[in-house]
């Protein structure tokens, strides 16, 4: 028996975008279970009180989906008692601490070269193209672990939109969840208390902010851009699921029977 939480949502003093993903529908009109799937921003800020209403859900296991370089810079996550930790890193810490250097000291010319005139959206597109077709053995382990045991669990990178989005919404998409509600679901980062916070230095003027927004943004080109792969790759997100991760329709039922009412 996994416990069921209440619907509304918590106020986390150190955790940023955590929701109950529970009550998306599916296309065969059944919903997700609440206090089963989790989403969130990272567990490094945790305070005790946040710290103690997480061990209060009961999570058999912590999917985090942050490289080393975002762990030195935020920290490691809280430790909770009882609770597997599963580091899986969906991106190059090399590519990310590259090009934060150059948002961090370039000058204004730079930073409109690399990202201007739509180019910080581009770059958010094809870094979603590539976690989905690049990282599907860290997809695969995800969805063959909540299959057998690692439910009530809790998903999250450094904001809890990109990374953490596309492995809530594959997970969604194995579930059968209808792609208007994942599309949904994964816009909810937007809200402003929901927003990762940026550490701002004195370069960070108003018009670099707006430079960097689209890198802060969930968008739907952006999860759109993710299901265009997996259609123009395998085809359909049924050859995807079971050619590029392994999950055969008798471990999509498991799935559906662990994480489905």
């Amino acid at each position: 028996m996994t416990q069921q939480v209440p619907s509304t949502e918590p106020e986390l003093a150190g955790v940023r975008n955590f929701r109950d993903v529970g009550g998306l529908p599916t296309a065969d009109g059944r919903r997700v279970r609440h206090g089963v799937l989790f989403r969130s921003g990272h567990l490094a800020h945790a305070t005790e009180q946040d710290a103690a209403f997480l061990d209060s859900l009961g999570l058999h296991t912590i999917f985090d989906f942050r490289n080393t370089a975002d762990q030195k810079l935020e920290g490691p996550d809280i430790e909770l008692a009882g609770v597997r930790n599963v580091n899986l890193p969906l991106s190059d810490p090399a590519d990310g601490a590259e090009f934060w250097r150059m948002v961090r000291d370039g000058d204004i010319e730079q930073l409109r070269e690399i990202l201007a005139d739509g180019k910080a959206a581009n770059r958010m597109i094809e870094s979603y193209r590539m976690i989905v077709k690049e990282r599907t053995a860290e997809h695969s382990q995800v969805l063959l672990s909540l299959a057998e045991d690692s439910v009530p669990a809790l998903m999250h990178c450094a904001a809890g939109k990109d990374r953490a989005g596309l492995s809530i919404a594959v997970t969604l998409l194995a579930l059968g969840v209808e792609r208007e509600a994942i599309l949904a679901d994964y816009l909810e980062s937007n809200a402003k208390h929901r927003r990762y916070k940026v550490q701002r230095n004195s370069t960070y003027t108003p018009e670099v902010m707006e430079l960097l927004s689209p890198l802060f943004d969930a968008r739907a080109e952006y999860l759109t851009a993710a299901f265009d792969t997996i259609a123009e790759t395998w085809g359909d997100v049924d050859t995807y699921l079971e050619r590029a991760l392994g999950v055969t329709p008798e471990i999509r039922e498991r799935l559906r029977e662990r994480l489905l009412d």
